[in-house]
């Protein structure tokens, strides 16, 4: 379809349909996912209701243009596919695009992507004169999130940091070897990889305040979860990304991929719990609970199945255990291990409705890798 049958921008808004399904916004993917096929259509479907670190909002995921030049074989949006709605959005309309459904009530934040066209660094200057325009033009301080297209040059970047809350570059592959498999056009150390480190390198020289973060296909060519958790690994504690977001391969007509099997949700749900382990629980890749294939079961949580290997002969005492050791008891998070520590300093813990009240939500998971004063938790939830 040419764009210029429908010149008016709303009703190109419309033509996008959900175009960035595939690009997760929120810091709950999973959950959004879910949520959204249950909620009742949004004036735009483009518009999906996400979580951002100060509450949920309903975010605009719009394109600049969904032509692309690049063949990413895996792509809704890549060159000489015939079922994608071309659309292309100047910098001027899509700020005004944006401002008027803001204004309107609509939508609280900006999820702004594209496809390629003149390479990377032309393409990225439409996406930040479109922020500019917002920020300085329309006066607009919400929500942006902005990607950063491969390729772009190190200012272009720098600036995208200056005007977004979060930004982000997708890696698609865990290694070189499986994104030239995915997309045989990026070169992933010079075009993307090299992009995530002078992000870092801004954040910890100018103190930059957007948040990072990244994005992995997985299954479409063979990558297993100990590469993807590996990648990750280096990308929390190295270059102090945000997050790493996890998309389960589905074939899409007219791509090369077209004809290969669909990737279980399980297996991108498992990727994330995997992933907060390595990111905010203090766990190593050792810890993880791989197949002999490297991929992580999918029939048990990996926190729960590392506990059943290694505590249920060894529970932890609460009264005694430090931070770390409780966060790998099953169902304690950072919020219940730093209330349990500090409420020892005053008293101790003797019953699992201490526990609850401390913000333990699903005590029966806990209790049975937990001693409470020597004694096994689990026999005193069945008299509680």
């Amino acid at each position: 379809m040419n764009f210029r049958t429908v010149p008016d921008p709303i009703q190109k808004l419309s033509l996008l349909d959900d175009a960035t399904r595939f690009e997760p916004a929120g810091d709950q993917p999973v959950a959004e996912r879910a949520a959204a096929a249950s909620r009742p259509p949004k004036p735009l479907p483009c518009i999906s209701e996400v979580s951002t670190p100060t509450g949920k909002k309903p975010m605009l995921k719009a394109m600049m243009t969904t032509a692309c030049e690049r063949n990413c074989f895996y792509c809704p949006f890549r060159a000489g596919r015939s079922k994608t709605p071309r659309i292309t959005y100047t910098p001027d309309e899509m700020a005004k695009t944006y401002d008027t459904i803001q204004r309107a009530g609509l939508v609280e934040g900006l999820f702004l992507s594209s496809g390629i066209i003149k390479g990377g660094v032309t393409t990225q200057d439409k996406i930040l004169d479109a922020a500019e325009i917002l920020r300085k033009h329309y006066n607009y301080r919400g929500f942006i999130h902005l990607k950063v297209m491969p390729g772009a040059e190190y200012d272009q970047v720098r600036r995208a940091m200056q005007l977004a809350d979060r930004a982000s570059i997708n890696l698609e592959g865990a290694t070189a070897e499986r994104l030239a498999a995915l997309a045989p056009k990026k070169d992933f150390w010079n075009e993307l990889f090299l992009r995530l480190q002078w992000i870092s390198e801004l954040r910890r020289k100018e103190g930059l305040r957007a948040s990072v973060v990244t994005q992995f296909v997985v299954g479409a060519v063979g990558d297993t979860d100990l590469e993807l958790l590996h990648t990750s690994d280096h990308l929390y504690n190295q270059l102090g990304l945000r997050r790493t977001y996890f998309m389960a391969f589905h074939p899409v007509s007219q791509t090369p991929f077209e004809s290969l099997t669909p990737v279980s949700q399980q297996r991108e749900f498992r990727l994330y719990q995997a992933s907060f382990l390595l990111r905010d629980y203090g766990w190593n890749l050792e810890d993880m609970p791989f197949l002999r294939d490297g991929n992580l079961p999918l029939d048990i949580d990996p926190k729960l199945a590392w506990a059943k290997e290694n505590l249920t002969e060894t529970p932890v005492e609460v009264n005694r255990a430090d931070r770390g050791e409780l966060l790998r008891v099953p169902g304690i998070g950072p919020k219940t291990a730093d209330a349990i520590v500090a409420t020892r300093r005053r008293q101790r813990i003797r019953e699992p409705g201490h526990l609850r009240a401390l913000g333990l939500r699903d005590v029966g998971k806990a209790t049975p890798y937990l001693l409470l004063d020597g004694k096994m938790a689990a026999r005193q939830m069945s008299l509680f």
